[in-house]
């Protein structure tokens, strides 16, 4: 088996209760037939379209050679610098496969103009860009697209010669590239978004930065036979069962890199679960969690620690409450999906939906077709503006007791979540914010860079349980970057989608603090030192 699981207290005794029931009903062995039934009634249209992942091994091995080909011919013309835009499962498995790989891939899931700027200006001669998007109608991806043509034509490059298309059959991005030349690979339309990083979603890029594309189908390959087992020991039922059948349910999952060699395998499985099981008033929410995470010393009754290790349990007693994994990138890519599928079942919810997702897109280009400014702040503070919904700020002055007036709302099961609308490569030190909000409230919190994480932890944050709390971050009024042919800026798209998520939000009930950074160096070093007082 090339995944081995170590599994402790209630996630053991979880195991114990509900991994013979998945046996006897047969539910390993129904997920690779692709048995849409399994989630019920409600669930069966959705699920009768979205099970071709549990096949994305052998599809994908015809798409192999087709990319190893290209990235020869690009190399072979002086072109190795890849970009990849694209947003949630578009982006994120590729990111954690190429980083696990050791081999470089610029990622631009975001519209924050300055992020995308960044993007464009380095050795554009020897560049190529990978647009990936499953509907085909992704409005950050057709606007990331649009700035690379002009960009590429503006340096008297073909844009046909440097693009490449991944979309689903049909789309309107795969009829509109092939009929403008693009070359254009297509992905199985029987696996969703967050499914798909077995697919050419997670391929191509990867593999035209680089990737054994090979290698990593054959480590999925490998756990294959054991995932389609109705065995005791099948990894995805362990794993499904530890996720979903603990009692009282830990329905926080802490993501813990602990000596594993996969880098940044938290990003994808968080969307991975928190995407397919936030709905309904239910649902999982994942954490990624530092190593020495403020929540792992706090004993928490509702969090689950999951730690990503390389051996599991093979030379070390596990930590008592936790569980341990270890394998191949992707050998647990694909136990993973099969996991957060059966957690579906247990919680039954139908994992493939996304009811939430669209709310914030709609909320967002409601805001950009009439160019809405944002709302003026209540108060600003020095140079950071105050804003708030479904939260009272009256008598509220500072920044302090802004946040005081936030966290004063976190109920005693809930979570604080960070949402931060500025460019995530050159501020990373903001993430510190994490951090220092978990060991001040001593309650889980996660940290998502805005919009990318509207693809991800959005749908949870909306659909899930009612028990988080939110702090947005925005930028100001900047320097800003033109999106060719649409009359919206890059600058106000994304205030745009910051401002349509926190009022989806505030429609759920849930309050948003805003603040408005004008200075984002300056503002974010005031706001590390207040979160962590």
């Amino acid at each position: 088996m090339t995944v081995t699981i170590a599994v402790t207290g209630a996630a053991a005794d979880a195991v114990q209760r509900i991994v013979p029931q998945l046996i006897s009903d047969g539910v390993a062995g129904s997920i690779t037939a692709q048995d849409s039934s399994l989630w019920g009634p409600a669930a069966e249209h959705e699920a009768s379209t979205r099970l071709g992942w549990t096949e994305a091994v052998a599809i994908s091995r015809g798409l192999v050679d087709d990319i190893v080909d290209l990235r020869e011919k690009l190399n072979n013309a002086g072109i190795d610098r890849i970009v990849l835009c694209g947003m949630g499962g578009s982006s994120l498995a590729p990111e954690v496969i190429t980083a696990t790989y050791g081999v470089e891939l610029v990622v631009l899931d975001s519209t924050d103009p300055q992020q995308v700027s960044e993007a464009l200006k380095p050795r554009l001669e020897a560049t190529a860009v990978v647009v990936s998007s499953k509907s085909g109608s992704t409005l950050e991806t057709d606007s990331q697209k649009r700035a690379f043509e002009a960009a590429f034509r503006a340096a008297g490059i073909d844009p046909v010669e440097r693009i490449v298309i991944v979309t689903d059959p049909g789309s309107p991005l795969d009829k509109a590239a092939r009929a403008d030349g693009y070359r254009v690979f297509n992905a199985d339309p029987n696996v969703g978004g967050r499914y798909s990083a077995l697919t050419a979603f997670g391929l191509v890029p990867s593999g035209l930065a680089g990737v054994d594309i090979a290698q990593l189908l054959d480590e999925a390959d490998a756990a294959s036979y054991g995932l389609a087992l109705d065995d005791e020991d099948n990894p995805g039922l362990i794993l499904g069962a530890a996720l979903a059948g603990t009692r009282p349910l830990k329905d926080k999952i802490g993501i813990v890199a602990d000596g594993t060699h996969i880098v940044g395998f938290g990003g994808w499985v968080e969307q991975l679960i928190a995407e397919s099981t936030g709905k309904e008033g239910k649902g999982l929410l994942p954490v990624v969690l530092e190593i020495d995470a403020p929540e792992l010393d706090e004993n928490l009754s509702d969090l689950l620690v999951i730690r990503l290790v390389k051996d599991a349990h093979a030379t070390h007693e596990v930590n008592p409450g936790e569980v341990e994994v270890a394998g191949t990138l992707g050998a647990q890519l694909l136990t993973w999906e099969y996991a957060v599928a059966i957690a579906g079942r247990l919680l039954g919810i139908d994992p493939f939906d996304q009811p939430d997702v669209e709310s914030a897109k709609i909320a967002a280009r409601a805001l950009i077709d009439d160019l809405t400014p944002p709302a003026d702040p209540t108060f600003t503070d020095g140079t950071i503006g105050v804003l708030a919904q479904q939260l009272s700020l009256t008598g509220v002055t500072t920044v302090d007791a802004a946040l005081d007036a936030l966290l004063a709302t976190l109920p005693a099961d809930g979570y604080v979540a960070i949402h931060t609308y500025l460019d995530r490569i050159a501020n990373p030190e903001l993430e510190e914010l994490r951090a220092l909000l978990a060991a001040r409230t001593k309650r889980p919190v996660t940290f998502g860079w805005g919009p990318r994480f509207l693809h991800s932890t959005g749908q949870y944050h909306k659909g899930g349980p009612a028990n988080g709390v939110f702090l947005q971050i925005v930028g100001a009024d900047g320097a800003d970057l033109a999106i060719p042919g649409r009359p919206f800026t890059f600058g106000q798209f994304i205030r745009a989608q910051a401002a349509g998520d926190a009022s989806v939000l505030a429609d759920h009930g849930r309050p948003v603090l805003t603040l408005v950074f004008t200075d984002v160096r300056a503002d974010g070093e005031r706001l590390l030192g207040l979160a962590s007082r």
